[in-house]
């Protein structure tokens, strides 16, 4: 089976960047922050890229 095919392997990712991100920033400074923004940055922006395809696809409908 593929890992694109697999129901959990995706949100297992980003489940584990999100929780990296949040640990990492609970533990320091400096290159710790990096890395923070990191793991909590990228699954908000996994997360609101299907969001932005579908508005620009509403606006190429909607435009005559």
């Amino acid at each position: 089976m593929n890992w694109r095919q697999s129901t959990f392997v995706l949100p297992l990712l980003i489940g584990l960047l999100s929780a990296i991100g949040l640990l990492s920033a609970l533990l320091g400074d400096g290159g710790w922050d990096a890395v923070a923004w990191l793991g909590l940055g990228l699954p908000a922006a996994l997360g609101g890229w299907p969001l932005l395809r579908l508005a620009a696809r509403s606006r190429r409908v909607q435009s005559p």
